[in-house]
């Protein structure tokens, strides 16, 4: 039931509409986003971090995500994001992932190209599609820490050289947005004339990465119940709507579904400060992600894509 990112993207490129790429942890999450996919008739990707490989094993992830891509009425593809591992990378092309990111944005240019071409090559053999990155985003998700001086974005003629060169099927560039949940100081800017250039010039999907909202009600749930989220601020609805207007095929969220499980788990302990049964205060999270989840698959266009 598992199918690539390149038959996901290049569908949501040709419909002009992007796919949620959602990060995964646990049972939960897993749970949540395909519940909120088969509802909606979406693709999704289910995006797992090498942080999260560590944390929830290998083998468990792979099996939850089969499981539930053959109960749900959606196309789901299982995806390593932000491959720098490539032990980790090559266990993912051999065992079970329909595709993997391979990030070689902090390394020079032609190393980069070097690194994800030996990616592509392997990937070939197993039929998984592969994403590159060129430019840097700034923040911090898991083993990904960017800092601001150095956040670089995507440049349009080097998009070229990167995807003549390497061969990959997706391109996640960078065009002002950041990992994690203060992605800006000021009024949200994005690049979106750049994107519209390389958009242009390369004939790939593009990949919009630090893409969540931040939601200031989820934010201010988890505050009440003793967060200490702060001044956090995303990206806004109208700007991924005119990013994907302009070209960008697959959105990552993290940080959203992160923020909506910790608000609405705090919510569940303060109601019920003697409860300490899981099931209720992780089904309380879980519920929470759908929510989030629903409101990005119509954000992005990809409800009711499945045939």
């Amino acid at each position: 039931m598992l199918v690539t990112n390149k038959e996901l993207l290049d569908a949501a490129k040709k419909g002009k509409y992007a796919v949620g790429a959602f990060n995964i942890n646990n049972m939960e999450f897993i749970q949540a986003i395909a519940e909120a996919a088969g509802e909606l008739n979406s693709p999704v990707i289910l995006a797992v971090s090498e942080g999260a490989i560590k944390y929830a094993g290998f083998e468990n992830l792979v099996s939850m995500v089969r499981i539930a891509a053959e109960r749900e009425n959606a196309r789901f593809s299982l995806h390593l994001d932000h491959g720098k591992d490539m032990d980790v990378i090559e266990r993912c092309i051999e065992n079970g992932f329909t595709s993997v990111m391979i990030d070689g944005s902090p390394l020079p240019f032609e190393e980069n190209i070097a690194v994800t071409r030996e990616v592509v090559k392997k990937a070939a053999s197993h039929g998984v599609s592969v994403e590159g990155e060129l430019g840097k985003l700034a923040g911090v998700e898991d083993n990904v820490s960017v800092s601001e001086q150095d956040a670089k974005f995507t440049d349009p003629d080097e998009a070229v050289q990167f995807v003549e060169r390497t061969g990959v099927d997706s391109l996640a560039v960078a065009v002002g947005t950041s990992h994690g949940a203060y992605k800006f100081k000021s009024e949200p800017r994005l690049g979106m004339d750049r994107l519209s250039e390389i958009a242009s010039k390369v004939s790939i999907p593009l990949v919009l990465h630090g893409a969540s909202g931040v939601n200031r009600e989820h934010v201010e749930i988890a505050n009440s119940f003793g967060a200490g989220i702060g001044d956090a601020r995303g990206v806004p609805d109208d700007a991924i709507k005119e990013a994907v207007r302009r070209g960008i095929s697959k959105v990552n969220i993290d940080t959203d579904m992160r923020i909506a499980f910790t608000a609405f788990i705090r919510k569940k302990f303060s109601e019920d400060p003697k409860g300490f049964d899981p099931r209720k205060y992780l089904g309380a999270g879980r519920d929470a992600i759908i929510g989030v989840v629903k409101a990005k698959i119509r954000l992005f266009g990809s409800e009711n894509k499945v045939r």
